[in-house]
């Protein structure tokens, strides 16, 4: 194999799992060190940076960090990221000093997004500090989009959601507010320089069942009736409830519909339990309120008595394997029928363009959806550029900011001439973090603790109050103790080798078995013959050469706990400790006022 090329910044990034695996590539090692140091402002403008909604997704995020973290390859339980970034929100001090500050001119370039949700959101907090004019259109009266009207307020206050909004306006985008775009032709025509598009998928499946015309007014469209209970529409529901679909939508219809009324509520499903789309947590919390999930069961019609709602059909599914693949087919069983008062269907989201001409220019794909460039987010039209749900399909907030950072780049290449597919680099930084002979800049020491629970409030009291936020968070203590079970994944191992006495000191103080020094070879006869063979592919090996025997040191970077053991036992430092820190680019990275990044807390996580 050839010696590992440290200096990109992609290998060593792709060690730090939680932040590899975040769409917005939050530096999330470093935002919890400074959380078990206390520094909670400091640890929300890490996160600020990144994903601009810190306390908006410290409640609410899909969490693809957690089934990445290094923690959960050791005891099967991730560090709890997402709660920790909650735990920053919640007992930050003020931070609005720590902000960028507002442009003190324009540049002349006119911005205007379409949607105020999340995706559009970020492309307007990157570049009005930069001076572009941005103007927000929603059909909404406040900013916020989906955040606001489609998640419970039981899982995500408003108060929380108008500061983090907030954060954005005091930059003063021009506001409309409660008006719908009708047509992408005429805002094309009033010579905006760059448009983007974030108006999200807001129309929710429909399955168009027997019976559903002769009982409508008892059957709903789950994102529409969150909508309606999120602007106080709707406070009531009958007592027996069936939820349709195993999506996060699903799980907030039931847990919603138990708040309002509904005493036998069940989530009814065509697939099994592990292939449902919910997140296990979400489908957790939904049993933990008394909500039984009922699977293999495919809805074949809404039955009704003189108009109104009785029940539904359903018929018992599984799974079939024919020529290599599995698919739902009917068991051949005697059809079920649950009696209900009301429907809600949360089969899934779709995207709406009727306000986009197809006369214009824009190319659209098979399925009606303007294409988009994965990279650029720009379309067929130059100027006119898509994020978040309305660029893909149905995502989740944490894809939609990512889609909003990039789309605020390549907007302000294009409105200054460039390349929009030339992306500037992201900026990266190795600091070594050696204080001493056996002092490191950081708590390399291994807690044993296992995963905390988040604290919730009693189901009796929670329930009766769709406004009572249900999780309480971790306080400052056990904010302090979950963070302390983070591996420190961005203090990457750094290993010299002409220093190298080759004395083997490491491997035999390495706890994991992952150095070894060997003869080169391909890699998969080398993956084999190390100290533990190193199986999991997806993660890179450490290779390096230049030793005086001609043997190669190789690492395996998939069970490193960088507890730095082995650059402490190493007699002739050729072991570093080294803190990597990336940080992804954004709009005008080279021009724009950025909060500082705060230096590494000494001795503490």
């Amino acid at each position: 194999m050839k010696p590992t090329n440290i200096a990109n910044p992609d290998y060593f990034h792709k060690v730090v799992d939680c932040q590899w695996a975040c769409p917005a590539h939050t530096p999330v090692p470093e935002y919890i060190r400074l959380i078990a140091a206390q520094r909670y402002s400091d640890a929300y403008m890490v996160n600020w940076k990144s994903n601009v909604f810190p306390g908006i997704l410290g409640r609410t995020c899909d969490r693809p960090c957690e089934p990445a973290c290094r923690r959960g390859r050791v005891e099967d339980e991730p560090v709890a990221i997402c709660r920790l970034k909650r735990v920053a929100a919640d007992n930050k001090g003020e931070i609005t000093d720590l902000l960028p500050l507002p442009a003190t001119k324009k540049n002349g370039k006119r911005i205007v997004c379409i949607g105020a949700g999340p995706a559009s959101l970020t492309v307007a907090r990157d570049l009005l500090p930069l001076g572009y004019e941005v103007h927000i259109y929603d059909a909404e009266k406040k900013g916020g989009g989906m955040i606001r009207t489609q998640i419970p307020r039981f899982r995500l206050p408003e108060s929380v959601i108008d500061e983090e909004v907030d954060y954005i306006l005091r930059y003063e985008p021009v506001t409309h507010f409660g008006k719908r775009v009708h047509s992408l032709k005429e805002v094309l025509a009033q010579g905006w320089d760059a448009v983007f598009v974030g108006t999200g998928a807001p129309r929710g499946r429909d399955l168009g069942l027997p019976g559903q015309k002769e009982a409508a007014a008892n059957i709903h469209i789950g994102i529409d009736w969150l909508s309606s209970v999120s602007f106080e529409h709707i406070d009531k529901i009958g007592k027996r409830v069936i939820v349709l679909g195993g999506g996060n939508t699903a799980m907030d219809c039931c847990r919603t519909s138990r708040r309002l009324g509904g005493e036998d509520v069940k989530v009814v499903v065509r697939s099994g339990f592990d292939e449902m789309k919910a997140s296990p947590w979400e489908k957790e919390d939904a049993q933990h309120e008394g909500i039984p999930i009922i699977n293999f069961h495919n809805p074949k019609e809404f039955t009704h008595k003189n108009g109104k709602l009785t029940g539904v059909t359903f018929t018992k599914m599984h799974w079939v394997e024919k020529d290599g693949k599995k698919r739902l087919e009917s068991t051949g069983e005697p059809d079920v029928h649950f009696e209900c008062d009301d429907v809600l269907m949360a089969v899934g989201q779709e995207n709406s363009f009727p306000w986009i001409e197809r006369d214009i220019g824009m190319t659209f794909d098979k399925w009606d959806m303007p294409v988009v460039d994965e990279v650029t987010f720009q379309s067929a039209i130059p100027n006119v550029f898509f994020g978040g749900d309305a660029a893909f399909g149905p995502k989740n907030i944490i894809w939609a900011v990512a889609h909003g950072h990039d789309a605020a780049v390549s907007i302000d290449l294009f409105c200054n001439g460039k390349d929009v597919k030339k992306r500037p680099p992201p900026g990266v930084s190795m600091m070594s973090t050696k204080m001493g002979i056996h002092e490191w800049a950081y708590d390399n020491d291994i807690s044993l603790d296992l995963r905390y629970k988040v604290p919730l409030v009693e189901p009796e009291v929670a329930l009766r109050n769709v406004k009572i936020e249900v999780e309480k968070g971790f306080d400052p203590l056990l904010g302090y103790k979950e963070a302390q079970r983070c591996l420190n994944c961005d203090v990457q191992t750094v290993f010299s080798a002409p220093a190298c006495i080759e004395c083997d000191a490491c491997v035999d103080i390495c706890p994991m078995d992952c150095i070894t020094f060997t003869e080169n070879g391909e890699e998969t006869e080398l993956r084999g013959r190390l100290n533990a063979p190193a199986t999991t592919l997806t993660q890179d090996l450490y290779v390096q050469d230049g030793l005086k025997t001609g043997r190669v040191m190789v690492k395996d970077e998939d069970v490193c706990l960088h507890c730095g053991l082995c650059a402490e036992r190493c007699p002739t430092g050729a072991w570093d400790m080294q803190n990597f820190y990336l940080e992804m680019t954004h709009a005008g990275c080279n021009s724009a006022p950025k909060p500082k990044r705060a230096p590494q807390p000494v001795g503490a996580k």
